[in-house]
């Protein structure tokens, strides 16, 4: 994981949540962060998976139940 994204999981305290997602969220969240060409676009990505993880119950947009 890039320093930059953990950073931003500590600060929010969602490191945790993070963690006790499933593999497969996590790497895909990373993936999908590190693929944006743009910074703008990294950054709103990584914004959506904060939010996610900060409410819960929703994994890229869709219901999930962990």
């Amino acid at each position: 994981m890039p320093d930059w994204i953990r950073g931003e999981l500590v600060s929010r305290d969602l490191l945790d949540a993070y963690e006790a997602r499933p593999d497969y969220q996590r790497n895909d969240y990373l993936g999908w962060i590190d693929r944006a060409k743009l910074e703008a676009t990294r950054r709103k990505r990584l914004d959506q998976m904060l939010d996610e993880l900060e409410h819960g119950g929703v994994y890229m947009r869709m219901a999930w139940r962990g």
